[in-house]
């Protein structure tokens, strides 16, 4: 049976790398009928920003990554890495290192200045044993190491190949902290045996941790999983994500308006061909070949095509699901709206679906059913304005035939079509471009729809 986990450090937020790694482990287990496991990476408490990681719970919940087992928290685990660590010692695989940070960062100076790759010097595993047990019984501060085979480790990777590491380049790592907690790579490794992960699909950047735990793996006898790591994800530029790059926080995107169905829809498909490209995740999973998207070339994230991706789903979702999202966002922009009823409110979203690419859109598109705009400076002056003067005076029985009116008005005023529909626009908006102009009209109301032609703020 297929078990494959997620693993996310409640120390920051979501990004897209962390999603679509999220995506990935799920979308095999859904495909092979397997384990999606949810484990929480909290041993470094020092560094909590999402306590009991309730945003993550959130934002897997919002993404409809719905795991099958867990949530685990490592935090809750230390005895079954007690034991762990405690076999490794009853086997002397591992030995105390009574090195202080001040001595390490001395020694990682030195090896630089001589143009040697920094790597600990195993002084403390070559201590005399009776060195040893003195500061061990003096209650000297150490850290647990595990000592690395002077050999080589290879792994398969789904993307890679196989893969070769020389140790010689590698510390030996650390197991524990000083405070006695476990780090991040230890228990890692046990959960992922304790756990009978069969694959491990992460970001890149775990492949030098990657090659460590192999080794634990080994000195244990426990067979390695298939590993798969995802390449990391790039901005236009080819440089790594950071911040700075809209787009890149999971939070971000969902405050911008964008559908979790568009996120996972453009993460799951970028890096591969599809006969469709608007699919339900339900369709990825049926028709995702997530052997043909493994790949280690650069994964480029394209802001522009998570837009089109976006519009696409605006357009795809009914008016009543489309309703339900966007009235939150139109009330909180526009409080006045909600003197609108409802019904009244849910239509008005509805028939503008066109104008938006994001949910952020809507109370952008619609503002000026609310809001009037300020007179356009010089207004009254302009050509279009005296083309219309008259047929913003006089009474019309519907919005369509001022529409129709204005239309006729148009092709004989010698003004270029472009020139005077943007004004109009401008006179009843605010803005140049937008919704159709009939729509905008029936949408005012005759009454004042003909107050804003005339230039009335």
């Amino acid at each position: 049976m297929v078990r494959v986990r997620f693993a996310p450090s409640p120390t920051g937020f979501m990004h897209l790398g962390n999603v679509r790694a999220a995506l990935l482990n799920y979308l095999i287990a859904r495909q092979r009928n397997g384990a999606f496991i949810l484990r929480i990476e909290d041993t470094d408490q020092q560094r909590l920003i999402d306590v009991g990681a309730q945003q993550i719970f959130k934002d897997l919940a919002w993404l409809g990554l719905a795991y099958t087992e867990g949530p685990y928290f490592q935090s809750e685990r230390n005895s079954i890495y007690a034991e762990y660590l405690a076999r490794f010692e009853r086997e002397n695989l591992i030995y105390r290192c009574f090195c202080t940070t001040e001595e390490l960062e001395k020694k990682r100076e030195r090896q630089i200045l001589l143009k040697k790759p920094p790597r600990y010097d195993r002084s403390c595993f070559a201590l005399d044993a009776k060195i040893r047990a003195e500061k061990a019984a003096a209650g000297a501060p150490f850290i647990w190491r595990f000592k690395l085979p002077d050999t080589e480790e290879t792994i398969t990777d789904i993307a890679r190949g196989t893969i070769t590491f020389a140790f010689s380049n590698f510390s030996d790592p650390t197991l524990t902290r000083q405070d006695g907690s476990f780090t991040f790579l230890f228990a890692n490794f046990v959960d992922d045996v304790a756990m009978q992960i069969t694959h491990v699909i992460r970001g890149e950047d775990h492949l030098s941790n990657t090659a460590v735990q192999s080794a634990l793996y080994r000195a244990q006898g426990a067979p390695l999983p298939t590993f798969w790591h995802l390449p990391i994800m790039c901005n236009a530029e080819g440089q790594k994500l950071s911040k700075r790059d809209f787009g890149f926080s999971l939070t971000d995107l969902c405050a911008a308006g964008y559908l979790p169905e568009a996120i996972t829809n453009y993460l799951a498909t970028i890096g591969g061909s599809f006969a469709e490209e608007i699919l339900s995740l339900d369709a990825i999973v049926t028709n995702i070949d997530l052997e043909a998207i493994a790949s280690a070339g650069t994964i480029r994230y394209d802001p522009a095509k998570l837009a089109w991706f976006n519009k696409k789903w605006i357009e795809r979702l009914s008016n009543e699901d489309l309703a339900q999202r966007a009235d939150p966002i139109l009330l909180t922009a526009i409080p006045e709206a909600g003197a609108y009823p409802i019904a009244a409110r849910h239509a008005l979203i509805a028939r503008f679906k066109g104008e938006y690419t994001t949910l952020a859109d809507v109370p952008r598109a619609l503002a000026f059913v609310w809001r009037r705009p300020p007179m356009a400076s010089g207004w009254r002056s302009t050509p279009v304005y005296q083309a219309i003067a008259a047929y913003s005076q006089q009474p019309f029985s519907s919005g369509k035939d001022l529409y129709q009116a204005l239309s006729g008005l148009a092709k004989g005023s010698g003004i270029p079509a472009k020139e005077f529909f943007s004004s109009l626009r401008i006179a009843l908006i605010g803005a140049p471009t937008g919704p159709a102009l009939i729509d905008i009209i029936e949408t005012l109301g005759i009454e004042e729809a003909q107050q804003r032609l005339r230039g009335e703020s």
